[in-house]
């Protein structure tokens, strides 16, 4: 059998560089698309003719796509080799853009966005694969560094620049900007990337692709009823439901057909298995912030959309100034007293939201953001990592589907897990009292839920990943020899 990995030409340090950065540039479009739109919502009501509730639909549908196809993006590649399709889901993803910018109506925005994630479904887990394949072991903590800041920097930015951009030009500019930076990268994709054949034999599992698919739609379906005010329960919950039990009769599937959509394997290695069970609390608590504080800056202190966006910069800030870090932090410590100390103030840092109130001032607020989204990016680079530090590399497209389907799922549930614990928090707050009480408890509550990825830290060995990081492993006393 002619696997895609056995037909790839090894490139050069500076063409995987390359390779990354475009990977990394393709990320950062589409994240920073998907998070733009919302400023521009009463624009783009105005324009079909609808009321800006309405819009819900078509900014659900690019994630519910994104949910249904992404377990058979690793297919995808093995079966029509991983350069091909990286640079057709570019080319869909761009040209779906277009279509996007020049919609004349919502049902036409809304296919036209569901076309947006099939492309951007191919996209980020095939380009994440690529980057896996050509990138040597001893380089892959500053590899995934570099593909892990559009997936904190783009939720920040996304909605200023999409409110400038609304109000300075037209929201159509929005997708327009994505034509000549999709042109760019589909170019250099075709330049760079080296070819690979396809496994031409390999077959669809049409029962993996239904029960796996299915039950992202279903849960990230009840994530986006858990955002509605008011809390859309029946459905939500009845959602939850269906997706869980998709998910067990996926597993069940999954473990024994000799040809699965997702490769369930990876899960047995523990550095694979920390980066899904534990990184999924971590991440959902990630996904929580961008929900909880703008809301609790608006309604319960009483700030303007700037001042309270100005907040989330503050996260911005902190990405970015640890980057040059964070691969010393981890060469230094090694993995597990990274991913345990690191998550312990990552959690910390989220409760300290419930400090937060209006006589503090901004600075002191920022500061403490600041320091927050410092701790984050380390945990997603060392969760990003870590997760594929021990997979083979004939295993290595497997794995990154079901990391690219749990990374997707994870961060949508945030945005659930910040609405449900708002709710518990409202349920305990008293009528005319302090209007931030709900968030005050709902961060507290997301700041528990990500100390739960700790605990799965706990059981790596002391040299998990140590052949990656080159961190030298600390000296464990053999208590028998004592």
């Amino acid at each position: 059998m002619s696997g895609p990995a056995q037909a790839e030409a090894a490139p050069t340090t500076l063409g995987a560089r390359a390779i990354a950065l475009l990977v990394a540039g393709t990320f950062f479009m589409e994240n920073l698309d998907a998070t733009a739109i919302a400023p521009a919502v009463p624009h783009m009501a105005a324009d079909f003719g609808v009321e800006p509730i309405a819009l819900n639909a078509g900014i659900s549908a690019y994630m519910l796509t994104l949910g249904i196809f992404i377990p058979i993006s690793g297919w995808v590649a093995d079966r029509f080799g991983p350069r091909r399709v990286f640079a057709c889901a570019i080319a869909l993803f761009t040209l779906a853009s277009l279509l996007c910018g020049t919609a004349q109506s919502l049902p036409q925005f809304i296919a036209m966005r569901v076309l947006q994630g099939i492309g951007g479904a191919m996209m980020v887990p095939v380009g994440r694969l690529v980057v896996l394949r050509v990138t040597p072991r001893e380089r892959l903590i500053v590899t995934i560094a570099m593909l892990t800041w559009p997936a904190l920097v783009a939720p920040v930015l996304g909605p200023p620049i999409g409110g400038l951009i609304t109000e300075a030009a037209s929201w159509r500019w929005i997708f327009y900007l994505n034509l000549p930076l999709g042109v760019l990268a589909f170019i250099t994709a075709l330049l760079v990337v080296p070819r690979a054949g396809g496994d031409k034999e390999k077959r669809f599992d049409w029962p993996g692709f239904v029960f796996t698919g299915g039950a992202l739609f279903s849960l990230l379906f009840a994530a986006e009823l858990f955002g509605h005010t008011p809390i859309l329960w029946t459905p939500a919950i009845a959602l939850i439901a269906i997706g869980t039990a998709l998910l067990v009769a996926s597993a069940w599937h999954l473990n024994r057909t000799a040809h699965p959509m997702i490769d369930l394997a990876p899960l047995k290695l523990p550095t694979f298995g920390v980066a899904i069970w534990g990184g999924s609390a971590f991440r959902m608590g990630v996904g929580a912030i961008p929900f909880l504080l703008p809301l609790m800056c608006q309604i319960g202190f009483g700030y303007n959309a700037f001042e309270a966006g100005a907040l989330l910069m503050a996260v911005f800030v902190g990405n970015i100034v640890i980057k040059p870090a964070t691969t010393p932090i981890l060469r230094r410590f090694g993995f597990r007293p990274v991913l345990i100390v690191n998550g312990v103030l990552n959690a910390l840092f989220i409760c300290a939201c419930a400090l937060m109130s209006p006589s503090i001032p901004l600075t002191v607020m920022a500061v403490v953001l600041c320091l927050g989204g410092m701790s984050r990016s380390i945990q997603f680079t060392a969760l990003n990592t870590i997760a594929f530090s021990d997979v083979p590399r004939e295993k290595m497209s497997g794995a990154n589907t079901l990391f690219s389907a749990a990374f997707q799922l994870a961060l949508g549930l945030g945005v659930a897990l910040g609405a449900i614990c708002w709710r518990v928090g409202d349920t305990l707050s008293d009528a005319g009292g302090d209007p931030a009480l709900p968030f005050r408890v709902a961060f507290v509550l997301v700041g528990l839920v990500s100390l739960l990825g700790v605990a799965d830290a706990l059981r790596l060995k002391p040299d998990a990943g140590a052949h990656v990081s080159k961190a030298q492993a600390p000296k464990v006393r053999d208590k028998r020899a004592a």
